[in-house]
């Protein structure tokens, strides 16, 4: 009897200390905000596992969609939830307006002395990764070849088509462009949008429906993340992912930041160096089909080349348009407006 009381009293022992570990573990851990499914999964996999094991620092996550974790940012301005943030370059210009960021340290980041210019957002956002947001479409379903965005105007598309009505920003910056304008003086490209319209089977609000839109062939020509397009094509979808020969995709810089007040910006800081160094980056490279920051990073030879990855200043240059983030970010509310009204809207 004397036994068994001393082996539970052993046992609840041990609980305990396993309790108060695990407790004191998450109170020192670096909690991360990102969004969810294979960016959460991704980052954990490539880059916060390794970097535990490195430092001995413990990695939480905290998931949600961009605008809304941004809205949680501002609820708890000055004693933060997350010490860590990634989120869209032009996003993150809310973030520093609204005094969420903290400045970076950059002698704490080494590292960023070997990431493109393009990845030098401002003193307080670094990009992670890169992508494009480009036209992709199946040549199974679809006669004509692609090789423009003016393409997309061809009547024979009529029908075809899926844009994301969640962020107009891509598609609204080409028709101004194509008017002489760009997304500073979008009004511009108005009317050519509009006659867009009729070509325009559907619209989706997440990663997930664009995908499924593709796969069914119930609008085999879109606006695409070229991230997904690489990814259908691993499912065995066979899309072409387009390099227009006009203008060239819209390029989307995913960044990393500290956030304002947190006590552990050190970690943070280091987190941010070590998935800026030319390993990490060359696996996120295969792992996310998305392009690299460090121009040291390799790449596979099935995407050297291919749309969304830049490996060389020349690259950034000629196939990716970067879009003013200030400019972005303060006419996203607008362009929705008038997106919605005009072009969603039936």
């Amino acid at each position: 009897m004397r036994a068994r009381v001393f082996a539970g009293t052993f046992t609840a022992a041990l609980l305990a200390v396993h309790l108060l570990v695990s407790v004191a573990s998450a109170q020192n851990a670096l909690v991360v905000s990102i969004w969810g499914g294979n960016w959460k999964d991704t980052v954990e996999k490539v880059v916060a596992k390794p970097f535990t094991a490195k430092t001995g620092i413990p990695v939480e996550f905290e998931v949600g969609g961009t605008i809304d974790r941004l809205a949680k940012a501002r609820v708890a301005k000055g004693n933060p939830l997350v010490d860590l943030n990634f989120t869209t370059t032009h996003v993150a210009r809310l973030y520093i307006s609204d005094g969420l960021y903290e400045k970076l340290d950059m002698a704490k980041i080494p590292n960023s002395k070997e990431i493109a210019r393009e990845a030098f957002r401002s003193e307080y956002h670094l990009g992670s990764w890169a992508y494009v947001y480009t036209v992709v479409y199946r040549p199974d379903l679809v006669k004509e070849e692609i090789t423009k965005w003016s393409d997309l105007w061809n009547p024979a598309l009529k029908g075809k088509i899926a844009l994301p009505d969640f962020d107009p920003s891509h598609i609204i910056t080409i028709a101004a462009l194509m008017e002489g304008g760009n997304e500073v003086t979008w009004q511009k490209g108005e009317e050519k949008l509009k006659q867009l319209k009729p070509s325009i089977a559907a619209f989706y609000s997440t990663d997930a429906q664009s995908q499924d839109l593709m796969k069914t062939g119930q609008a085999p020509v879109q606006v695409m993340l070229s991230v997904n397009a690489y990814h259908l094509q691993e499912q065995g979808i066979a899309v072409k992912i387009v390099q227009p020969r006009d203008y060239p995709g819209i390029v989307g810089i995913d960044t990393m930041a500290v956030m304002a007040g947190t006590k552990k910006a050190d970690a943070a800081l280091q987190f941010i160096n070590f998935t800026l160094s030319k390993e990490i980056q060359s696996e996120l490279v295969k792992a996310l089909r998305a392009g690299p920051v460090n121009t040291g990073a390799s790449v596979p030879p099935s995407l050297a080349g291919q749309p969304g990855i830049f490996v060389t200043p020349a690259q950034w240059k000629e196939r990716g348009y970067i879009m003013n983030d200030e400019a972005r970010a303060k006419n996203l509310p607008a362009w929705r407006e008038w997106f919605t009204a005009n072009i969603v809207k039936k």
